[in-house]
C-alpha cells in the first residue's frame, strides 16, 4: 500500500462526496507536509484499489488537484505534488492588493487588521 493510501480515509455515509473528501485531504498532506512537493502520487487505478473506490472518484480529485494547481501530471510518469503551492502565490497578491486598497483609503496597518479579523469572524 502506497503511504498516501494509509491516512487517507473516505466515509461513503459522509454529505460530502467522496471525490471531495479525498481531493481535501490531499490537500492537507501537501499543506501540512506529509506530501513533500515532487511526491509521486499512487496511479488512479491503484489509489482507487487501496481505497476501495471508483477509478472516477479518484481521476476527478486528481483532474481537480491538477486545475488548482496542486498536482501536476507528467505524462506516462505519474502525478505528482506541484513544486509550489498556489495557495501562496495567490495569497500574496491579494494581501499586496489589500494593503495598497488599506493605503490608498488612509488606513494602518492596524485598522486594515481589523477589517481582516472581521472578515474571518
Amino acid at each position: 500500500m502506497s503511504e498516501l493510501g494509509v491516512w487517507l480515509r473516505v466515509d461513503a455515509v459522509a454529505a460530502r462526496p467522496l471525490f471531495e473528501q479525498l481531493r481535501t485531504q490531499i490537500i492537507d498532506g501537501v499543506r501540512d507536509g506529509r506530501l513533500p512537493p515532487g511526491t509521486r502520487l499512487p496511479t488512479v487505478r491503484e489509489l482507487a484499489g487501496q481505497l476501495g473506490l471508483a477509478v472516477n472518484t479518484v481521476a476527478r480529485a486528481y483532474r481537480e488537484l491538477e486545475a488548482a494547481g496542486i498536482v501536476e501530471t507528467r505524462g506516462r510518469f505519474g502525478t505528482f505534488v506541484a513544486r509550489a503551492d498556489p495557495a501562496d502565490a495567490a495569497m500574496a497578491a491579494a494581501a499586496i492588493a489589500y494593503a495598497e486598497t488599506a493605503r490608498a483609503l488612509g488606513l494602518g496597518k492596524p485598522e486594515a487588521l481589523r477589517y481582516l479579523d472581521a472578515a474571518f469572524g
